[in-house]
């Protein structure tokens, strides 16, 4: 990871109560959605491209054959290359356009190479298949209906060209090219449409964060603002008058001084206090965007926390819920899961208990919660883990002084 992608992810860190796992969640399958649909486009202009190869066994003469197979590999490497492109994110204009642009001239290239292949001897339309494929690859290349329809009214004339040159076979070569064409062009729209989909959710996700994270350094820029600007300008106006004071007064110069040394001190002290409350995440925050989560994937959830509010250090069990909720959505099939606070004399306890454990073994799941137990106990916290007949229980307690 580059160091501003790293400050980027550090920022999000503070600015907004992190949910690692979900991040994981979404990347793994924005990354399924990209390879199932560059996997089903593939297979699908593979195939159609491979009509055309029957065109060389059927051809009878060399040259034909040898022009044939420069044309169809031309064509298919201009396929692919623009195929790929596609899918390859932050890839800019001018470069999506030179691989469209090197498809178009393997397509031109192909019709005198590809065009010939097998009409005299066997009667296969070679080039109709190339044409059909062209059309499917349009919604894929070619934004808006004006230029998608120009696209696809001049692949077909190109088409009928071809059949009329080899023998007037016209209406072979419009149904191949038009119908299977059509076909393709549906499929495979519905295919990038679902892809673009994703992708702009992708990029709303990231927006999001952006946003937060903009809001978060206007809080914070607000907030220290009002903590540090009446500070700031009663030492700047004390300071002054110290210089003032310093040639004809030495006593009453070394009492504002003192009172700019004070008032420093004490600015110095808001802003500390200020940026660890920053840093802190509040527990009842995150168990409200957990239980969002668990939600939507289905499990129902559970939570009771106290009336009063929670002492300040509930924020070291924040790094516990995570992880137990971490186990609850990738090693378990629970279909309910409780989360429970409470405070019970100089101590904040945690239970989160879930159903659907697959193997009633602490061992699978406590893994993670080792590093998080060493953590605790650098505040004298605990954390514990229970599992038999199906179900899960994870238990931490922080002490609260008296």
């Amino acid at each position: 990871m580059r160091s501003g992608e790293a400050g980027r992810h550090d920022v999000l860190h503070r600015a907004v109560p992190p949910i690692g796992w979900a991040e994981i969640e979404f990347e793994e399958g924005y990354r399924r959605a990209r390879l199932v649909t560059l996997a089903a486009l593939g297979i699908m202009f593979v195939s159609s491209v491979a009509m055309p190869v029957i065109g060389i066994g059927v051809e009878q003469r060399l040259t034909r054959q040898l022009l044939g197979a420069v044309g169809i590999a031309a064509f298919s490497a201009g396929l692919g290359w623009a195929l790929v492109d596609e899918f390859r994110p932050g890839l800019s204009y001018r470069r999506r356009h030179l691989s469209s642009s090197a498809l178009l001239g393997a397509a031109i290239v192909s019709v005198p190479l590809v065009g010939p292949l097998g009409a005299e001897s066997g009667r296969w339309e070679s080039w109709a298949w190339l044409g059909a494929a062209l059309i499917g690859a349009v919604p894929l290349l070619v934004r808006g209906v004006p230029a998608a329809s120009a696209a696809v009214v001049l692949t077909v004339a190109v088409s009928a060209a071809v059949g009329w040159a080899n023998g007037g076979a016209v209406v072979e070569y419009v149904l191949i090219t038009a119908g299977i064409g059509a076909s393709l062009a549906l499929i495979n729209g519905l295919q990038i449409g679902l892809w673009r989909l994703v992708v702009q959710a992708r990029d709303g996700q990231d927006a999001l964060a952006r946003l937060a994270v903009s809001e978060e350094r206007l809080r914070f820029a607000r907030d220290v603002h009002d903590l540090l600007g009446h500070d700031l300008s009663v030492i700047a106006l004390k300071a002054e008058l110290a210089k003032r004071l310093a040639p004809i007064d030495a006593e009453r110069s070394g009492e504002q001084a003192a009172e700019i040394q004070r008032l420093a001190t004490s600015a110095l002290a808001q802003v500390r206090q200020t940026v660890h409350g920053y840093r802190a995440v509040d527990l009842r925050d995150q168990i409200s965007a957990v239980e969002q989560v668990l939600r939507s994937a289905g499990v129902r959830c559970v939570v009771r926390l106290p009336d009063r509010d929670l002492p300040a250090e509930a924020s070291h069990l924040v790094p516990v819920l995570r992880e137990a909720v971490t186990n609850v959505l990738r090693h378990s099939r629970a279909a309910r899961c409780t989360i429970d606070v409470d405070t019970p004399p100089e101590q904040v306890r945690m239970v989160v208990t879930n159903d659907g454990v697959v193997h009633a073994a602490p061992d699978r799941y406590s893994g993670g919660l080792r590093g998080l137990s060493d953590r605790l106990a650098e505040v004298d916290g605990t954390v514990s883990v229970d599992a038999q007949a199906g179900t899960f229980t994870l238990t931490a307690r922080v002490p609260v002084p008296a």
